[in-house]
């Protein structure tokens, strides 16, 4: 994978993957264009605030998995990447993974962080799709031409959350579902090795 790919895998992700469990019940009103937009723009500011913040890089990635689960759709992000084994896992086998993938994707994006100060996101556009609502940004890191970065947002879950990433058309939770796929299987199906190794990969 290109190093200057990657880091834009990694941008979003790190907006993506620092983001849960703190949000707030929200309004019994439906997920509008503004509110999705408006979402999306709340990552944006506290990934910058987490990033300017100057602290060390184990504080910065424990702020991360904060926002990670604070906006991110966690669970259902754990299950797409997961893949079919999540069909047959058992509650408390799915709970652990989620724990171990929540903490995994904050480990291995949020280590990247300090390659991104002085970066910008700007929201550009946000519109209706069957899932939910796709909020289109543009990413600009220092030394890089601008790129394009699309949060697809949802209220499924109760609360407004993002459930994806696409980077410049690069599906993050589809590259993700294809790395644990491949540890999954060096594993030989063993789910309960896989979350034991997971909680200390990244």
């Amino acid at each position: 994978m290109p190093s200057k790919l990657f880091s834009r895998r990694s941008f979003v992700t790190t907006a993506c993957a620092g983001l849960a469990a703190l949000a707030l019940p929200l309004p019994a009103v439906a997920l509008t264009e503004a509110r999705a937009a408006s979402l999306v723009n709340e990552v944006v500011t506290e990934i910058n605030r987490v990033i300017a913040s100057g602290k060390s890089e184990n504080a910065m990635i424990r702020d991360f998995e904060k926002l990670f689960v604070r906006y991110g759709d966690v669970p259902i992000m754990a299950r797409y990447a997961l893949g079919p084994d999540a069909r047959t896992a058992s509650p408390a086998q799915l709970k652990s993974f989620t724990q171990a993938f929540q903490g995994y994707i904050s480990r291995k994006y949020g280590k990247r962080f300090r390659e991104f100060i002085g970066g910008e996101v700007t929201v550009k556009t946000a519109r209706k799709i069957k899932a939910g609502y796709e909020v289109k940004t543009s990413v600009k890191l220092q030394g890089q031409a601008p790129f394009d970065v699309t949060f697809l947002v949802s209220d499924k879950s109760g609360k407004d959350k993002f459930f994806n990433m696409f980077i410049e058309g690069v599906n993050l939770l589809l590259t993700e579902r294809t790395e644990i796929g491949s540890m999954l299987d060096r594993r030989k199906g063993d789910l309960n090795a896989l979350i034991r190794d997971l909680a200390s990969a990244g």
